[in-house]
């Protein structure tokens, strides 16, 4: 029988191994806390960027010289107008009604707005015409075209768009009416030319062709 004394080289070997799966092991560990710590930063950098992208995109849209009106409700006859956007501030407006109802343009400076005394008999005329009911479910609307002259950071930009008027009809005395203002609608920008055209093609949609 021989009986071999292990070889000590051997067991060496064996236990430099085991040495160094154990360092693997740490060293795959470290990978991974490094990996995950990337993926971190690269998430948080891209979830920076989307939100500044966003800031610069809102920013942009004001400077662009986009403006949207806002109306607040004074009472029953008047509209106060601003730009929903803080940055804005409107210097001066000019607001144009429809052909058929043979109005003269309004003008505003400094306090935007929109007056019932504009417009009212006008536009009760031609309901009256049309035999439009007084009374009906929702609002009314009265189309206009608005030219808006406002200041975003010190500089001068011109808006022009068509803008739907909501009101309603109230009886009154011995058969009287009045309108009530309700709010305003954007529908389109325009451009300045044809404004007039857009305005009188949206009005003739409203009311039926007898009324102008």
């Amino acid at each position: 029988m021989n009986n071999r004394a292990p070889n000590p080289e051997s067991t060496a070997a064996k236990a430099a191994r085991r040495r160094w799966i154990t360092l693997g092991e740490v060293l795959t560990v470290i990978a991974v806390s490094i990996s995950g710590l990337t993926f971190w930063n690269s998430y948080n950098q891209r979830t920076a960027d989307l939100a500044q992208k966003m800031a610069d995109a809102k920013k942009a849209a004001v400077h662009s010289g986009l403006l949207v009106l806002s109306a607040t409700n004074t009472g029953k006859r008047e509209l106060l107008l601003k730009p929903a956007s803080a940055e804005q501030t409107v210097q001066d407006q000019h607001i144009v009604f429809p052909t058929a109802l043979a109005l003269s343009a309004a003008d505003t400076t400094g306090e935007p707005r929109i007056d019932a005394g504009w417009f009212e008999h006008a536009v009760l005329k031609a309901r009256a015409a049309a035999h439009v009911p007084d009374r009906g479910h929702g609002d009314a609307h009265l189309p206009v075209a608005i030219t808006t002259r406002f200041l975003v950071d010190g500089d001068e930009r011109t808006d022009v768009a068509i803008y739907d008027i909501g009101y309603s009809v109230a009886g009154g005395w011995f058969g009287s009416h009045s309108i009530m203002l309700r709010g305003v609608s954007l529908i389109a920008r325009v451009k300045a030319n044809a404004a007039q055209a857009r305005l009188d093609a949206r009005w003739a949609g409203i009311l039926p062709h007898k009324a102008q």
